[in-house]
C-alpha cells in the first residue's frame, strides 16, 4: 500500500486485462502538452493525469507563448 485506508480485494471475480506487449500506466494520459511552465505538472497530477507526452518545451515562434494563464 502506498496510501493508507485503501483496501483492494482481488479474487475470482476480479477482471484481468491482457496487456502483454503493451505499455500500461495508471491514471490519465495527456498526449498533447506544451511544457512551458513547471506548474503544469502539478496541475496535471491534481486532475488525475499521470503521464504526459509533448512535442515542445518552449514558446512557438508564431505565438510567442511565454506565460500560463490561470483557469477558472
Amino acid at each position: 500500500d502506498i496510501q493508507s485506508g485503501v483496501d483492494i480485494v482481488i479474487g475470482p471475480g476480479t477482471e484481468a486485462i491482457a496487456a502483454e506487449g503493451k505499455i500500461v500506466t495508471a491514471g490519465g494520459i495527456d498526449c498533447h502538452i506544451h511544457f512551458i511552465a513547471p506548474q503544469q505538472v502539478d496541475d496535471a497530477l491534481y486532475s488525475g493525469i499521470t503521464t504526459m507526452m509533448g512535442g515542445g518545451t518552449g514558446p512557438a515562434h508564431g505565438t510567442l507563448a511565454t506565460t500560463v494563464t490561470p483557469g477558472p
